[in-house]
């Protein structure tokens, strides 16, 4: 019996790249960055949470450090397990899964009955944020027209810091409506209902083209290639018109047996430098983003921005008013990734970001150790913290969420970009933990002098490392 002519894998992601961008396209981004969107949430959610936590439960230093890194002690713990199985098992079902945990934990941090329940709470939450972060950024980049990639790659981590924004002000909208020591409840339980959306959305949404080549479903692929082109009003048949070349090549069997990368794969000679460039810098950078951003709250109390002397709720509601200020600019940095990463290029962004960082976190120490005290120089505080959260976000936040899914070839994508994530929760987990801890032993002045010198490691590591980058846009394959 004669063999049909099978279609190469190349011909498929010839076709995903040359797609037009349309609404579904859009939606499917926005399905996939829910995860980013929880994570902003989560840690913001918790920051403002913690003064109230601690005069509720009379927590120690201690405790508060382990809760704020259990947080990214469980994403260090399950990125790479996510993105393994995202190569294994499919994007979407890792997906969805996560989501489902999201809400769980949630619902369970809501009606903690002591600290350590809350502990297991943001520890499964951290788990399920890790698992969701290297599959949500290979699903978006495996998605998306190559025109579009790095614009909406960008856009998906850029979520994250809309989470925040969104945090802050559901903060303030509870702390106002609401005043009492247990408005914690609420706000851990409002990542648990967008949680919830997040997952039916997840259920309806498809499965990778890309991932389903590998896999071998060619008639699915073919489907949801056609699907994709479907503009409103428009029926599949009519949306056929794109050419899949016919050709005498297999898919190749060991794309589709791989079961992701492992340690020895990563740290080959050919994979090497791509693996130390996308997550060195990343983990550095986390160390500063999640140090500044979990305690952003912490931090403006110590500075004395407001509500001194005038009570636990009312202090925590003139600190999250401070925090929604600062975090404004995480969302205009936001806005400019989206521009100026594809349009400058990932390196020179990420590299012009760590230096942002650096001068603003230079600034806040200068206003730290002045002997006339932080308040005569609030204007170097808040210009800090706009500094930071702008070039955070416009460089270093933006491009290390998107180097990892475009180095590496489908089979093995989510296991790098696991691997990636979970170095960059490694040293969030650091960021988290110390931070409380150098505030009791060494005050505010220790915790932004680690900030600084973290953010210039990050510029030093990303330059010495350039050479591993990709062109634009580009998926390796």
């Amino acid at each position: 019996m004669s063999r049909s002519p099978a279609i190469p894998a190349s011909s498929f992601f010839s076709a995903i790249d040359q797609a037009p961008m349309t609404w579904r396209h859009y939606a499917l981004w926005l399905v996939a960055s829910g995860g980013a969107f929880l994570d902003g949430f989560s840690v913001v959610s918790l920051g403002l949470a913690l003064p109230l936590m601690k005069r509720d439960f009379s927590l120690s230093p201690l405790v508060v450090g382990l809760m704020g890194s259990a947080l990214v002690l469980g994403a260090a713990a399950s990125a790479w397990l996510g993105g393994m199985l995202a190569d294994r098992l499919g994007r979407k079902r890792v997906m969805t899964i996560d989501m489902a945990v999201i809400g769980l934990a949630a619902l369970l941090g809501a009606l903690a009955p002591d600290p350590w329940v809350l502990v297991l709470a943001q520890f499964l939450t951290g788990a399920a944020i890790g698992a969701d972060f290297p599959t949500s950024a290979t699903y978006v980049s495996e998605m998306m027209p190559r025109k579009a990639r790095s614009r909406m790659t960008v856009a998906t981590i850029a979520m994250q810091s809309v989470g925040m924004f969104v945090a802050a002000l559901v903060g303030l909208a509870v702390l106002k409506i609401h005043p009492s020591l247990a408005d914690w409840r609420l706000l851990l339980a409002g990542g648990g209902v967008i949680a919830v959306l997040f997952f039916v959305a997840r259920l309806r949404a498809p499965e990778s083209a890309r991932w389903l080549v590998t896999k071998g479903r060619i008639d699915e692929a073919k489907a949801l290639l056609a699907l994709l082109r479907c503009e409103f009003g428009e029926t599949t048949k009519s949306a056929q018109g794109f050419q899949v070349a016919k050709a005498q090549a297999d898919l190749g069997s060991p794309t589709r047996k791989s079961h992701g990368a492992g340690l020895r794969t990563l740290l080959d000679p050919h994979y090497r430098d791509r693996t130390l460039l996308v997550s060195l810098p990343w983990m550095l950078m986390d160390v500063a983003t999640y140090g500044v951003g979990l305690f952003t709250p912490v931090i403006l109390g110590a500075l004395h921005f407001g509500g001194a002397g005038s009570g636990t709720v009312a202090a925590d509601l003139a600190d999250a008013q401070g925090s929604a200020a600062v975090d404004l600019f995480l969302l205009v940095g936001f806005l400019a990734s989206l521009w100026a990463v594809p349009a400058l290029g990932r390196i020179f962004m990420q590299i012009a970001g760590f230096a942002g960082m650096a001068v603003g976190m230079t600034l806040l120490l200068f206003a730290a150790v002045a002997n006339d005290g932080a308040q005569a120089h609030m204007g170097f505080i808040i210009t800090g913290f706009v500094l930071f959260n702008f070039f955070m976000n416009a460089g270093p936040n933006a491009t290390t969420f998107t180097l990892a899914p475009a180095l590496f070839p489908t089979a093995i994508r989510a296991s790098a970009s696991g691997f990636a994530a979970g170095a960059a929760k490694a040293g969030a987990t650091f960021g988290t933990f110390v931070v409380p801890q150098l505030q009791a032993a060494w005050g505010l002045d220790g915790v932004v002098a680690l900030m600084t010198l973290v953010s210039v490691a990050g510029l030093i590591v990303t330059a010495s490392l350039a050479h591993a980058v990709n062109e634009e846009g580009a998926l390796e394959e």
